[in-house]
């Protein structure tokens, strides 16, 4: 299997290890103790701690560029694209995506917030990286 389809598996693991862990157990453990109801997580009125708050918004980050990411990886695997800066460019995503995701939820001072959009803009340059290198594949 080629590294940027292991990339994409590891990226959606991490999408459902962020809302499982962060999310789905914190919600479980406020139910069985009698913390809180089942249906009272609302999605447009905040709850849970500042933390909890943040896990929530890096989870939805997970969601809004797991789709780019799987169109570009899915686009490349289709016409057998097998650059080597591919396939870089789609590893890199990967490291690039949890260390934007800790630094979400572990802060939201000013220092980890760019920190965050550091390794924010490093996953978009690779995807720009990667359809540039489409297209060209696409024209060649």
């Amino acid at each position: 299997m080629a590294y940027s389809l292991w990339s994409l598996l590891g990226f959606t693991v991490w999408t459902l290890l962020v809302v499982l862990l962060g999310i789905g157990l914190p919600r479980i453990r406020a139910v069985v103790v009698d913390k809180a109801r089942p249906n009272s997580f609302q999605p447009a009125v905040p709850h849970g701690s500042e933390r909890y708050q943040r896990t929530m918004r890096a989870h939805m980050n997970c969601v809004e560029n797991l789709p780019v990411f799987a169109a570009l990886v899915l686009l490349g695997a289709v016409v057998e694209l097998e650059s080597a800066l591919f396939q870089a460019a789609a590893l890199t995503v990967l490291p690039a995506r949890v260390l934007q995701s800790v630094t979400h939820i572990a802060s939201g001072r000013n220092r980890a917030v760019l920190l965050r959009f550091a390794f924010f803009s490093v996953q978009f340059a690779c995807f720009l990286t990667m359809a540039a290198l489409l297209a060209l594949h696409g024209l060649g």
